[in-house]
């Protein structure tokens, strides 16, 4: 008998070969075996210790950069939700659910006057995967202001990790590739006036929205920046600004933000990611290392 028979009980959604993608930002992508939306913290650790070990787990936040392929995903994708986006202010800290929107993070933050967490209000995606990815803009990034995160393994155990236990890099963590699943976080600010915290929130949200295609179908940015060099430029100076590819494009408005025009496959975006990379390799000698995360068969 297959896993896929013997599926525990859940007080949550539990959905056969769902296309996923209406989960992400690019719109495109192949089914999951299986998408498993927790009701709660217990409801996961029940499933995930019921789960055989064999069968691969996925966690996908509000899919802003992640590409899905077209095969799909194996084994279950596991989407968190409401049973884990609240948010709790302490002074200079809060502590928000790895659901929350890193946008609706920067909003409590400024309205309980902590100052630090702006940054967050230029960010696509949730506070789960801001810990796992170090997220950051405009010269901000996760590890200077996240304390700790507490994280669910795939016993259904969870303990609660420092800062220096998630050993941050540059879009990088000790999370990824560790089969841990982020429940919350905690972070810890300055002392700030809400007023003048929120003016430095919409200085970074116009400038988001004049300088990034964000009404398109997009992964934010596409690759990580080499160290002395700027991922777009190298883009644009390939000559792939704008450039049709399939359905997929390289945006006018920003060259590192990867676009599907309408009709794209997840093919064609990958497929345009790696010539890119393989141009700019060509011509510069510089390697674009992926920051979209891809997931699932080709």
């Amino acid at each position: 008998m297959s896993w896929l028979d013997a599926l525990p009980e859940v007080r949550g959604k539990l959905l056969r070969n769902e296309a996923l993608g209406p989960f992400t930002w690019f719109r495109v992508g192949g089914p999951a075996d299986v998408v498993f939306m927790p009701e709660d913290q217990d409801d996961l650790a029940g499933f995930l210790k019921a789960l055989p070990a064999d069968v691969p787990v996925t966690v996908l936040g509000v899919g802003s950069n992640t590409l899905v392929r077209d095969g799909g995903v194996e084994g279950v994708v596991i989407r968190l939700g409401r049973g884990f986006n609240g948010v709790e202010t302490d002074g200079v800290k809060i502590t928000a659910g790895s659901a929350v929107p890193d946008a609706i993070l920067a909003r409590k933050a400024a309205e309980a006057g902590i100052a630090g967490l702006e940054f967050y209000a230029g960010i696509p995606g949730t506070v789960g995967g801001a810990a796992v990815m170090n997220a950051g803009c405009y010269g901000s990034e996760t590890v200077q202001v996240l304390t700790h995160a507490t994280v669910m393994d795939r016993g259904g155990e969870v303990r609660r990790m420092s800062n220096a236990e998630l050993g941050y890099t540059y879009r990088h963590s000790a999370l990824q590739g560790a089969d841990l699943i982020v429940l919350s976080a905690e972070f810890e600010g300055a002392p700030g006036d809400p007023d003048e915290i929120k003016a430095r929130m919409a200085e970074i949200t116009e400038r988001r929205e004049t300088t990034q295609p964000i009404r398109e179908k997009t992964g934010g940015s596409t690759f990580k920046n080499p160290e002395g060099h700027s991922s777009w430029k190298l883009v644009d100076e390939a000559g792939w600004r704008g450039k049709p590819f399939g359905g997929a494009m390289f945006s006018p408005l920003h060259a590192n933000f990867l676009i599907n025009t309408g009709d794209a496959t997840a093919a064609d975006l990958e497929g345009l990611g790696e010539a890119v990379r393989a141009d700019v390799r060509q011509k510069f000698g510089v390697e674009l290392e992926w920051e979209i995360k891809r997931i699932g068969r080709p």
